[in-house]
């Protein structure tokens, strides 16, 4: 026998006499199993009774980087957290009752980024990777191709149709996600001047954080980080006052926030920059929010300080709030953006708990709305090379080893494992043994099979959660460009709203009286069949 074999065996055999197996003793009835399913499938029959009322709001939670096996973790670590196994758990968006697939390729790009994809799930149009709020006719860095190829948002179409609109993110507002809501760029990276090259600026383009203020001025809810890019040059940043880093980076000397709260001093608007003045504040008081709490990015949620950053679901919260009180609905896009941070960085453990941070703000949101009125849409914008196996027992730590050696060096791994990344290291010519250092550490990153300083995008579809009013139109597999799409359609806005008059022309639709006659009337042809059969 091989020395590896006899390393497997027992390996084994050490799993094996650990006693009872790793899972509750009511699993081992087939009873159980049977009653779980048939309540399954008694919820999934009520699905033909199809919600068909106009969608007052509308919120995309978008996970950046967030493919399948991102949720399928973060699934097991929310089990876990809680005292569970962790597999038979159920995230807020594994709720929703209608989950389709979207294809994420950029129109020059297999795989894409994130700018690219946020003009498609945002302007309903494919674009080029590195470029927001542009049609793919426009060339990344070429300022000159920016005229003419603009797209705009849904963000846009939502507060054209006065709806109150809210952008909440915990990377910089100016990040490629947000900045596809309100931006017209080439570029990506043009955070400020101080980014672009003189020759940009000198022909007229835009940095992305003057246009959040500019091209469309009344954004009611504004939250997240980027901070720095907001004030003149070398100004202190009033939470690390001599940091360099931290600095404001404006070369136009501009001080943006200061020009917003000028302009909504008589709007009731408020500006806040830590946790403390955000809880404190009124939202019955409040119109329009402008909230900016770090320089750049937030930190991760496991590294955050609870005193003076908010969590994500604290900002969702206050969002919904202020922008609920429009009688006429609104639109807020929420981003849960460090989860691809922490998968570029190698650090699995950083972007899972991000993932269940985003899902609480989900919860939160539900909590908050109602389905009758209000389309809820789960997705990502990418995946990740990102995936967990090796034959790991029920209950398994998300962050553990695989209960087997490799056959071919006799080393350990870990269960998480990236395709690349900076989580490559070979020791004395032999790849690590992990078994040596503490891998459950979020500084640690995951193994990698090619080294990298920055691990890459995956190219794979992504999944799309859907709740509320016409979700069922997000079904089968779909182009990302297709998703706001169905949320103009649902809430009556953009190109879409000759489906919301009435034969006489004026707007009418309630809940119950066909605000879409055809699927109504489909939906009860097969609510009576099913009864009469």
């Amino acid at each position: 026998m091989k020395v590896t074999d006899l390393l497997i065996i027992c390996s084994c055999l050490v799993l094996g006499s650990l006693g009872k197996p790793q899972f509750p003793e009511q699993e081992k009835d087939p009873k159980f199993w049977n009653t779980w399913a048939q309540k399954t499938l008694k919820n999934a029959l009520t699905l033909q009774n199809l919600n068909t009322n106009k969608a007052k709001n509308l919120i995309l939670f978008l996970g950046d980087g967030m493919g399948v096996p991102t949720v399928t973790a973060a699934r097991i670590l929310k089990g876990q957290l809680n005292g569970q196994s962790g597999e038979e758990t159920q995230l807020e968006m594994d709720k929703f009752p209608f989950v389709s697939l979207a294809k994420t390729y950029n129109t020059n790009a297999q795989v894409p980024d994130s700018a690219g994809t946020a003009t498609a799930y945002l302007c309903g149009v494919k674009a080029n990777e590195g470029t927001v709020g542009v049609s793919a006719a426009a060339v990344r860095s070429q300022c000159n191709t920016t005229q003419g190829n603009e797209v705009t948002s849904i963000l846009k179409w939502a507060k054209d149709a006065g709806k109150s609109v809210g952008i909440v993110t915990t990377t910089r507002v100016n990040h490629a996600t947000p900045s596809a809501a309100y931006a017209h760029s080439v570029d990506r990276d043009w955070y400020s001047d101080n980014e672009m090259p003189p020759e940009a600026v000198q022909a007229g383009c835009k940095d992305i954080a003057r246009q959040l203020f500019e091209n469309i001025p009344n954004i009611d809810v504004i939250m997240g980080g980027g901070r720095k890019y907001m004030f003149p040059k070398n100004t202190s940043d009033i939470e690390y006052p001599g940091v360099a880093k931290h600095s404001g980076t404006r070369k136009d000397e501009r001080n943006l926030v200061q020009e917003w709260t000028d302009r909504m001093k008589d709007k009731k608007g408020r500006y806040v920059w830590n946790k403390k003045q955000l809880l404190s504040l009124n939202p019955n008081d409040v119109d329009h929010l402008l909230g900016l709490f770090e320089p750049g990015d937030l930190p991760y949620d496991l590294e955050r300080n609870t005193e003076t950053d908010p969590s994500l679901t604290e900002m969702v919260e206050v969002a919904i709030k202020i922008l609920r009180r429009n009688p006429s609905g609104f639109y807020l896009l929420v981003e849960g953006g460090r989860i691809d941070h922490g998968h570029h960085e190698g650090k699995a453990k950083q972007a899972l708990h991000e993932a269940v941070e985003m899902d609480r703000a989900i919860g939160r949101a539900d909590l908050m709305t109602s389905i009758h009125d209000t389309l809820t849409i789960v997705t990502a914008d990418h995946s990740h090379v990102f995936n967990f196996g090796g034959y790991t027992g029920r209950g398994n730590t998300i962050f553990g080893l695989a209960p087997m050696l490799s056959d071919i060096d006799q080393k350990p791994f870990t269960s998480i494992l990236y395709g690349n990344g900076p989580g490559y290291k070979i020791v004395k010519g032999a790849r690590e043994n992990v078994s040596t250092i503490d891998y459950r550490k979020f500084v640690n990153p995951a193994q990698s099979a090619v080294p990298l300083s920055m691990e890459t995008h995956g190219g794979e579809d992504v999944a799309v959660f859907a709740k509320g009013p016409l979700a069922h139109l997000l079904h089968g597999v779909h182009e990302q460009n297709y998703i706001p799409h169905v949320m103009a359609y649902a809430g009556c806005i953009g190109q879409n709203r000759e489906h919301c008059r009435s034969r006489s022309g004026t707007a009418s639709r309630s809940a119950t009286t066909g605000l879409y006659p055809v699927l109504s009337s489909i939906a009860t042809l097969l609510t009576v069949t099913r009864l009469l059969c």
